[in-house]
């Protein structure tokens, strides 16, 4: 009967390239996948989103009933600013992810005042459009390494069973150098890397990734810090035995960001979308 009832509320784990804060206004090939996922997903009480653009000493755990959406960028255009995602926050369920954070050795701190950062908002204006389920953010340590963000995820996982759909939110590929300097055509390395990744995360073949830097060709290029790429392993660790990633394509944008992301814990139909000719 336990078994029966875990199987039913059992939440996914995302990895989402979340690209430039535009994709909330440019969709390209990932957003309508988002879309098409996010309608097929049921018994999700609260979505945990974990940013590279919340960043803080030890691990902070957002309990704002109502977070702001924040425009955490500049120079884009100005409807931009002009979005808003006015989801609830889910403050008792955060306080949860930080208690099984602390049990594994996380120094772990509640912040009562934190919004969602473009990093949370822009993926789900497409996943989830109407903002009707509570969100609530996990920062990453300033100083997390490839090993420590799958303890990370690995520490969140409990949650999956209890509704909570957790999102790690990054880029597949991210050197901002290269994309101020709009490249216009897409550079040969992302896809190499991408295609690089995209084989070892869909054999599940966790060390090869978390060794990344050494293993992946063009990492330090493709990801010059690595922040939008730990995501990536908190994912990793989050997933549950006996699950498989499934590939969500998107593209290249920009010339420089793969667009690229995987889901775990969905039926396939919900990500056929991305295989679709």
């Amino acid at each position: 009967m336990a078994h029966t009832s875990t199987q039913a509320v059992k939440a996914p784990v995302l990895f989402i390239s979340h690209g430039a804060p535009t994709f909330a206004l440019e969709p390209g090939q990932l957003g309508p996948r988002l879309n098409a996922l996010g309608a097929q997903l049921s018994n999700v009480k609260a979505v945990l989103v974990v940013s590279p653009h919340w960043q803080t000493r030890g691990v902070s755990v957002s309990t704002d009933s109502k977070p702001e959406t924040i425009h955490d960028f500049g120079g884009f255009p100005a409807k931009l600013y002009d979005l808003s995602y006015p989801a609830a926050g889910a403050p008792h369920i955060a306080e949860r992810a930080a208690q099984l954070l602390s049990n594994a050795g996380f120094a772990t701190k509640l912040d009562p005042g934190r919004g969602l950062d473009h990093g949370a908002w822009v993926p789900l204006y497409h996943l989830l459009p109407q903002a009707q389920i509570p969100v609530f953010q996990v920062s990453m340590p300033y100083d997390l390494s490839a090993e420590q963000s799958v303890q990370l995820g690995r520490a969140l996982a409990p949650l999956r069973e209890e509704g909570v759909l957790i999102i790690a939110s990054g880029s597949m590929t991210h050197n901002l150098r290269e994309f101020r300097q709009g490249v216009n055509q897409p550079a040969s390395y992302v896809q190499e890397f991408s295609d690089w990744v995209k084989t070892a995360v869909l054999a599940n073949a966790l060390q090869p990734v978390v060794n990344y830097r050494t293993e992946a060709p063009h990492a330090q290029r493709a990801h010059p810090t690595e922040e939008h790429f730990l995501p990536l392993l908190v994912a990793m660790g989050a997933q549950l035995p006996g699950e498989s990633a499934q590939l969500l394509e998107g593209g290249i944008e920009h010339g420089m960001l793969s667009m690229d992301s995987f889901a775990w814990g969905v039926p396939q139909s919900a990500v056929a979308p991305s295989v679709a000719a």
